[in-house]
């Protein structure tokens, strides 16, 4: 038995020593002797071998990764369409920018036989006279006028004054409710004497009637005169109305309704008319600065505001900033120079309102035509006008160059009526009479 262990000891070692390699002694050299290694063969895992889990799991990943790319691919595409859109904007609003500032520097040579194009925005108010002034100046002779009258009609004169004199026209409105109600308290109890007195001292007077210009003279044109009384053994102002002034309770209906009725003397803007003959230089305009809501610095300002903002929040605007930025730029001018191209070359110039209806062009027009009667229309940039747009709405600020046409159907039926004579002169004589050289 022990000779049987012995002998597969042996049998061991021997696989062990095989297994490690030929053996060497100590003495002898083995950096030149490659030692090799016995290793058991590795057998390469068949495809077949792998699991169904396994394959679901990499078509998943498969999906997950064509979804992911799918976003990235939409995400980029909306970040260039973003992109894209955002430098129209801009690119729009530096045209914008670059047009006021060519249209503020007006021409680039100056004709010496040209006439002087506008100087100034002046105003008229047939209501006080033929006189043609600034407006500040306007505004000055109309209550000059108004302060002329007050002896005369002082009933009439003075609630034109509340009206016309004062700016604030929520002040103006709060201010005659409350002077209509103290009337019409009196011609309900003439015989009272509380509704007959009106303390000076008082929030509804301060702050509603003694504010406006004209109340004054409305109360005393009422019948109220300024009187002093003890009140807890201190003088008071008032204004008070005697008993037979408040009897005669038509009369004050009647002031009260002229209150209501009353509209307020305003200066008109004045057209400035012009004509000029045919000319290369229709297209060339001086504007002047009262022209402009604002000047080309905070143009300039504003333009770098809606940049800066655009870049830092890299993203569109939305629909209500879009609709801010229109408003404001409807509201950048505040008038505009128009030049109507007649037929014949003649030119027809006269100024309006930037928020004015461009039906008053078509009005302006008409009202210095020969013939009046005949149907025509305004066309700029081969776009029929639209008479319910404002100039501003309708793109012709802050000055521009319209074509006039006639209906052309009637003038072809007068033409085989009446021969080439038809048309006609185009303006009213005493209208071409005017005509200068542009």
């Amino acid at each position: 038995m022990a000779a049987i262990k012995k002998f597969f000891q042996k049998r061991k070692l021997d696989v062990t020593f095989k297994r490690a390699g030929d053996g060497h002694r100590l003495t002898d050299d083995t950096r030149s002797t490659p030692r090799t290694m016995v290793t058991e063969p590795i057998h390469p895992v068949s495809r077949q071998q792998t699991s169904r889990e396994a394959q679901k799991a990499a078509e998943a990943a498969m999906i997950r990764n064509q979804g992911q790319n799918t976003r990235k691919s939409a995400a980029v595409s909306q970040r260039a369409k973003m992109k894209q859109e955002m430098e129209s904007e801009l690119k729009r609003q530096e045209q914008a920018l670059a047009a006021a500032e060519v249209a503020r520097a007006g021409p680039t040579k100056v004709e010496l036989d040209s006439a002087p194009v506008l100087s100034q925005i002046l105003y008229t108010c047939p209501d006080i006279g033929p006189a043609v002034l600034p407006k500040n100046e306007m505004e000055a002779c109309i209550e000059e006028f108004l302060l002329k009258q007050i002896a005369e009609e002082p009933e009439m004169t003075s609630a034109l004054m509340i009206h016309t004199l004062n700016k604030d026209k929520e002040k103006v409105r709060i201010g005659i409710e409350t002077l209509v109600k103290i009337l019409g308290n009196i011609i309900a109890n003439p015989g009272e004497e509380k509704f007959r007195k009106i303390r000076l001292t008082t929030k509804a007077f301060t702050e509603k009637i003694e504010p406006l210009r004209g109340s004054d003279e409305f109360l005393q044109a009422a019948g109220f005169h300024i009187m002093s009384q003890l009140v807890n053994e201190t003088e008071e102002n008032f204004y008070i109305m005697d008993e037979v002034m408040a009897q005669d309770t038509e009369r004050l209906s009647g002031l009260k309704e002229v209150l209501l009725a009353a509209e307020p003397i305003k200066p008109q803007l004045d057209r400035a008319l012009k004509v000029y003959h045919p000319s290369q230089h229709a297209s060339k305009f001086d504007i002047p600065n009262e022209f402009y809501n604002v000047n080309p610095e905070e143009i300039k300002k504003e333009q770098q505001r809606r940049h800066d903002a655009v870049e830092k929040l890299g993203m569109l605007r939305t629909k209500a900033m879009r609709e801010r930025d229109e408003l404001r730029e409807l509201r950048k001018y505040r008038f505009t120079l128009i030049r109507v191209r007649l037929p014949n070359g003649v030119l027809l110039q006269g100024t309006f309102k930037a928020q004015e209806k461009v039906s008053s062009l078509f009005s302006y027009v008409r009202e210095n035509l020969a013939n009046d009667w005949i149907p025509f229309q305004l066309l700029s940039v081969g776009q029929k006008l639209e008479e319910t747009d404002t100039f501003a709405e309708a793109g012709l600020v802050p000055a521009v160059v319209v074509t006039f046409s006639w209906d052309q159907a009637l003038m072809a039926d007068l033409k085989a009526q009446q021969g080439a004579g038809a048309e006609g002169a185009i303006l009213k004589q005493e209208i071409m009479s005017l005509i200068e050289t542009l």
